[in-house]
């Protein structure tokens, strides 16, 4: 087992951090953690690698984070400001050469997709670019544990990808994860098990298959129709046979499936309801969120409160 921790509480004055978080990283694993900004995750992630204070007790490789050793652990934190004015290449250097025994810079470089900029200073480098960056120095040590707290923030969809895959063959080869996001798309595509915080408390956790069954409700169409005739479009669908909720763009018809679209537009058509768009939406990790919690996250992490959650 490679992080097992009980009952983990962090106060900051009168603010609860963490209230009482209990879970298991197994060896090889990938465990995401789930929440807008502010629900606890980055505190969490420093009482798991005995960087910060707290109640309860964590085991890191079977003993007290704070003496584990560090050649053992990768850590990309959220926040990240390595010198500006050294290169990619030389700041891969240099923090490799703080391990005994580090991994080549151009190997780790071209596994994160920095071969073509290494020798660009940090400074010039876009956003996507220095999160590569940050990617190769945690990953330079060739860590059995790596801690990765946002690690796809500013990145384009390519270079996304990009690190997905390179995640996914560490894995393979043995290394654990642990991942803090606020990507519901990269949860399920990476994590073998979910955690789901929410004001400092994990409200849930499983794989992402297990946690949809149990919360994601079912799949659902979305009619967003002009002002002012989302009551005529429920009344036309109800009439259909379907259950209905409706929102300030338009109606939410709860339980359909695709093969249900075609009646749905033929009613709406009938009613002389107009629309602009429909979109058919399956249960994902974002629906299991919306259900236990009453918020939606956005990209940049930001809480915010769903007109769909009602449905």
């Amino acid at each position: 087992m490679a992080i097992v921790a009980e009952n983990v509480r962090r106060e900051y004055g009168d603010t609860v951090a963490l209230d009482g978080v209990s879970l298991t990283v197994d060896d090889g694993e990938v465990y995401a953690l789930i929440g807008p900004n502010g629900a606890g995750k980055t505190t969490l992630v420093r009482a798991l690698l005995g960087t910060t204070d707290y109640e309860g007790r964590v085991d890191l490789f079977g003993g007290d984070p704070r003496t584990a050793d560090p050649q053992r652990v990768g850590l990309l934190p959220q926040s990240f400001s390595p010198p500006e004015r050294l290169t990619a290449r030389e700041l891969v250097d240099y923090y490799g050469g703080l391990y005994d025994d580090a991994r080549p810079t151009d190997d780790v470089l071209a596994d994160v997709g920095m071969t073509d900029d290494a020798d660009t200073w940090y400074e010039n480098l876009s956003g996507g670019q220095r999160r590569r960056t940050c990617v190769a120095i945690a990953l330079v040590n060739d860590p059995d544990l790596l801690v990765l707290d946002e690690p796809t923030t500013a990145i384009d969809p390519a270079g996304r990808r990009a690190l997905w895959e390179l995640l996914e063959s560490l894995v393979a080869g043995g290394t654990t994860v642990v991942l803090t996001t606020h990507s519901m798309p990269e949860a399920e595509r990476l994590a073998d098990r979910v955690g789901l915080l929410a004001g400092g408390e994990l409200v849930a956790e499983g794989t992402p298959r297990e946690l949809v069954e149990a919360y994601g409700g079912q799949s659902r169409l979305v009619v967003e129709t002009e002002g002012g005739v989302a009551d005529a479009a429920a009344s036309a669908v109800e009439e259909a046979g379907y259950r209905v909720a409706t929102t300030a763009r338009g109606v939410v018809v709860r339980d359909a499936m695709p093969d249900d679209i075609g009646t749905i537009v033929d009613a709406l058509a009938e009613a002389d309801v107009s629309y602009h768009a429909l979109r058919w939406e399956r249960p994902d990790l974002e629906s299991v969120y919306l259900a236990l919690t009453g918020t939606g996250v956005t990209e940049t992490g930001e809480a915010v409160e769903r007109e769909e959650a009602a449905a």
